[in-house]
This record gives C-alpha cells, sequence and structure tokens, in this order.
C-alpha cells in the first residue's frame, strides 16, 4: 500500500518541491492549496511519477476547510501517514506600516494554519498510534529580523506549540511524532508575490538553497523520530547566534538587514498573494538560482549522525589503542 501524504501549500515551492519529492518515492499525494492553476500542475506531477493525487482547494487559514479535506483525503486515498504543514503568508514592511489585517492574515496562515494541520491530522493519527507531522520553520523562529515582524513571530511561535504538543505525545507514549524542519533561505518564487510595503523587490536573507534540498529534509524529518532537523549552516548559525550574542545581532541586523532589501525598485502596481492566490502555475524555483546551493553538508551529517559517531568513536578507539602501544 502505497504511503498518503498530505502536503499544504503545495501549489507552488517548497511545498511543490516536496510534493515532488514524495511522489518520486512512490506515495500518494493530497495537495491543499488556494491557486487551482498550480494544484492541477502537482497533481500532474504525481501522476506522472505513478502515484495518485488529489488536488483540493483549501485555505489553511479556515479550519473547517482543513478539517473537510483531511475527511476527504481518508474517504479518496486512505488513512494519511504523513501531514506536511508548509503553507505560509509573509510580509516584508516596517512593522508600523503594516495593518491590523494584514498581520493577523499573516499568523492566520502560518502559525494557525499549521495549529489547524497539526490537530486535522491528530484526531485521525492518534487511534492508529502511528504518522508523522512535519511542521516547516526557519531559521527565522529562533532569529527575528527587521521588516518581517509578522513571519518571525508566526515561526517563534510555533516553537512554543511544538513543545507543548511534542510533551503531551510524549506522555501518552504515542507513536505519532511532530517534528519541525529549520529552513534556510530557499529559492522559491515567493520573493515575487509577498506582499511589501518597501521600496526594493524583496529578497532572501543570507546564502540561498534550492527547494529540493527543503524537501529532501522534510521527508527525511518525516521519517525520522526526531524533533528537529535543521537544514544549512545559515540556519545553523542563526540558532546558535541568537543564543550567544542575540544583543550583537539586533545591532548587525539594524545596520544590514534593512538595506538588503534595497534592490530593485519594486514595480508599480505589483500584485500580490496575502489574501487571494495569483493565477497560473509558478512551479517551485524562484529567481534566485544562479547562486542556490544545491546541497548541504549539514543536513547529509545529520541525516548520518549515527554512523558518523560511530566511526567517531572507533577512532578515538584506534587513536588510544595507538598511544598505549607506544607507551608499552
Amino acid at each position: 500500500m502505497a504511503q498518503v501524504v498530505v502536503v499544504t501549500g503545495a501549489s507552488a515551492g517548497i511545498g511543490r518541491a516536496t510534493v515532488r519529492e514524495f511522489a518520486r518515492r512512490g506515495a500518494w499525494v493530497a495537495l491543499l492549496a488556494r491557486g487551482p492553476d498550480g494544484l492541477q500542475a502537482a497533481a500532474r506531477e504525481v501522476e506522472a511519477h505513478g502515484g495518485r493525487a488529489l488536488a483540493i482547494p483549501t485555505d489553511v487559514a479556515d479550519e473547517a476547510q482543513v478539517e473537510a479535506a483531511a475527511a476527504q483525503v481518508e474517504a479518496e486515498l486512505g488513512p494519511i501517514d504523513v501531514w506536511v504543514n508548509n503553507a505560509f503568508a509573509g510580509i516584508f514592511s516596517p512593522f508600523l506600516e503594516i495593518t491590523p489585517e494584514e498581520y493577523r492574515r499573516v499568523t492566520d496562515v502560518t502559525y494557525m494554519g499549521q495549529v489547524h494541520g497539526t490537530r486535522a491530522a491528530l484526531k485521525r493519527m492518534l487511534p492508529r498510534d502511528r504518522g508523522s507531522i512535519v511542521l516547516v520553520g526557519s531559521a527565522l523562529a529562533y532569529r527575528g529580523i527587521p521588516l518581517q515582524s509578522a513571519y518571525c513571530a508566526a515561526k517563534h511561535a510555533l516553537q512554543g506549540f511544538q513543545d507543548s504538543v511534542r510533551a503531551e505525545l510524549i506522555h501518552a507514549k504515542s507513536g505519532v511524532n511532530l517534528v519541525m524542519v529549520q529552513l534556510p533561505g530557499v529559492n522559491t518564487p515567493q520573493f515575487d508575490w509577498v506582499r511589501a510595503h518597501i521600496d526594493g523587490q524583496p529578497q532572501p536573507v543570507g546564502p540561498v538553497y534550492q527547494p529540493e534540498v527543503a524537501a529532501e529534509a522534510i521527508w527525511f524529518a518525516a521519517h525520522s523520530k526526531r524533533k528537529e532537523v535543521v537544514v544549512g549552516a545559515p540556519a545553523m548559525q542563526a540558532v546558535v547566534g541568537d543564543k550567544l550574542i542575540s544583543g550583537w545581532l539586533d545591532r548587525y541586523l539594524a545596520k544590514t538587514a534593512v538595506e538588503g532589501q534595497s534592490g530593485e525598485p519594486i514595480a508599480p502596481g505589483r500584485p500580490d498573494n496575502l489574501f487571494e492566490p495569483l493565477p497560473g502555475d509558478h512551479g517551485a524555483h524562484g529567481r534566485f538560482g544562479a547562486g542556490a546551493r544545491t546541497r548541504s553538508p549539514m543536513l547529509w551529517a545529520s541525516r548520518h549522525r549515527g554512523p558518523l559517531a560511530a566511526a567517531a568513536a572507533l577512532g578515538g578507539l584506534l587513536l588510544a589503542g595507538g598511544a598505549l602501544a607506544r607507551r608499552r
């Protein structure tokens, strides 16, 4: 029986790459997103790999739509094995220039959307005592940056949410795992459609990775028992740096992060997808592919940390044995 996987935000970017990753591994994939064009294109890609696809137009900010989608998936594809919470919304803007409605929308999609997805998945997985739920986070869950307060706050909130719910699952001795993937900057189309109250065209901060790297990490996380998977050295630097030099990072980002968004001017009347999806199939990749990284040595090391630790221990024993032999 094929694995049944739900991916939210499945029509483009990281979600689209994640759909491809699970499909090429033989999964049946339910695709949840708002844009019908991207959904249908993603469904065709699943079917090209020989799997079954179920495209369900869904706004994850609406709990009733998410619950209805989950029920439809189980009725048409079967019991859900993996649920990937990937959908998000963002806005590049100084805090005081974000309206309450805009702020609420980012929070409802990026944070509450993952809460709704987790609730729908747990209601079905807990009675079966199996399943995996992936929260797609960000290095910005640890280190907030200027001009993205709503997005950073939502990703921070996900950390507290995971800590609480995961502890409840452990207390219940549940076989369901709740794992969070912390991503670096990724080359996706989001920078061309995210709402912006700044002069320059939005762009990622720091080194950028291709969405396939994120998709590989999400697949790995879904099949592990880890609590967290951190992808890429920049994300790990953000995690560690905020613990050690948080105050210094505030001042550094104040000098660099705002100016870093002052590049190519935004075209007048530029559309965005904050409240409504944009038409068309936007695929997985954005416009930053020229310098984007196609692999993450850190992810490889994380995936193989057991053998690496064993090899390191063996090497230590051999060195200690050699030193002892020399003394004798």
